[in-house]
């Protein structure tokens, strides 16, 4: 009799256990990629471009077509289990300009253990909507205080190998002198350069060959961080909408 995947085992097909993501091959670079002017990364124009956007589609990823292919979501909703989820983008407001807050992320948590993320996470029972997901789960995860965030706009929804619809929140974060973290599920929190990732010479494409086939995924690798997935993904849905 034909073994039957169970929800848990489908959420985890897409990397084993010890999955280097910095060891796959560069397929490319998107170098010559239209770039994104540089007055659009300033904290005026994107508050302007997320309240009326342009027409713009969001590049759909590998990791999405996979879990859409699988049934993933479907599957994880069948089995009782939580799908929708949301994370805050946090664009800090530095001098210098503006800058992408991340969490790296404990090695011994079940989803994305190790990876580079968005703070963020499921979304619980009392939470009115995505963004109060995003806020209650930064303050949770890093001590990041509501107070600092002005909410801007969002991104469209990004699935993910492990069964989450996320809803990316964009907010504009006054810097804090400090973060408090969640020391069970972050490792670190640090700053990247919103230049930096906005540019696609920095957006590399790598391919693993695995028994389900090849799939590809962005890396953005900056200074020791190695930056790929679904935090990618989103980020060059960012970065689609502000090169329009």
């Amino acid at each position: 009799m034909p073994k039957i995947d169970t929800a848990e085992e489908v959420l985890n097909v897409a990397a084993p256990l010890g999955f280097d993501a910095q060891a796959i091959p560069i397929e490319s670079i998107c170098t010559g990629q239209v770039e994104v002017p540089k007055q659009m990364l300033q904290p005026e124009a994107i508050r302007a471009r997320l309240a009326a956007p342009p027409a713009w589609h969001p590049e759909i990823t590998d990791e999405n077509r996979h879990v859409i292919a699988a049934d993933i979501i479907a599957r994880r909703q069948a089995a009782g289990k939580v799908t929708r989820a949301a994370v805050l983008i946090p664009l800090v407001l530095q001098s210098e300009g503006l800058a992408v807050l991340l969490t790296q992320r404990t090695n011994h948590l079940r989803d994305h253990a190790g990876q580079i993320s968005f703070p963020g996470g499921r979304m619980d029972e009392g939470d009115k909507d995505a963004i109060d997901t995003a806020l209650r789960e930064s303050q949770e995860e890093i001590g990041l205080s509501a107070d600092h965030v002005e909410i801007i706009g969002c991104l469209p929804e990004y699935l993910t190998v492990s069964g989450y619809s996320v809803t990316p929140i964009i907010g504009l974060v006054k810097p804090q002198a400090e973060y408090v973290l969640d020391e069970f599920e972050v490792a670190d929190v640090f700053e990247v350069p919103l230049c930096f990732l906005m540019n696609p010479e920095n957006h590399q494409v790598r391919v693993w060959e695995s028994a389900q086939g090849s799939r590809r995924f962005y890396a953005m690798p900056y200074e020791n961080r190695f930056i790929w997935g679904a935090t990618a993904g989103m980020l060059r849905n960012l970065y689609h909408l502000l090169k329009v």
